[in-house]
């Protein structure tokens, strides 16, 4: 009975525990940077429920909010990538992406501005962006998570920067 009692008793926290964590406090955020990055709520909360489902068999050790966001940032690019072909395939039919009235109604009109200008970067560009506006990482945190050379995440931010303010002007 005792050999019982001590198989139920809690041990240290595991990968499903720290992933719960990580899960409820950080679920949003991971939701709206991916949102940045692939354009849209559905598919950005496809992706994080993705990269957390992927994750819960992983043992604990690199469960941290760095790896989960470089988790959300590759599963992104998977998507981009997967519209891209089928854009592709679908050659002369290309749609803007619409979104939904309650994003519409949320969004103020300089917002949605914002938004379409940073979905027309390079993909490299809005990533660095992202990373560096909205997650407010350092140029070596986000050089290490992209897999680039600080230097390169410096000239990206800089023509991004200046792409925008091209196509925003004075609104930016």
């Amino acid at each position: 009975m005792n050999g019982e009692i001590a198989a139920r008793a809690p041990g240290p926290p595991g990968a499903e525990t720290i992933l719960v964590g990580l899960y409820r406090e950080h679920r949003l955020a991971l939701v709206r940077f991916a949102v940045l990055l692939v354009g849209d709520r559905e598919a950005a909360e496809d992706v994080v429920q993705d990269v957390f489902s992927r994750l819960h068999d992983r043992p604990p050790e690199p469960l941290t909010l760095t790896y989960v966001r470089v988790c959300v940032l590759n599963a992104s690019r998977s998507v981009l990538r997967r519209r891209g072909i089928a854009a592709r395939v679908m050659v002369g039919r290309r749609e803007e992406p619409v979104d939904s009235a309650e994003t519409a109604a949320l969004l103020g009109e300089s917002r949605q501005e914002m938004l379409a200008a940073l979905n027309r970067l390079p993909r490299r560009q809005r990533e660095v962006l992202v990373l560096r506006y909205y997650l407010d990482l350092s140029h070596a945190d986000i050089a290490e998570a992209m897999r680039v050379r600080e230097s390169t995440v410096r000239s990206t931010v800089f023509r991004a920067l200046e792409r925008l303010e091209r196509e925003l002007g004075d609104r930016a």
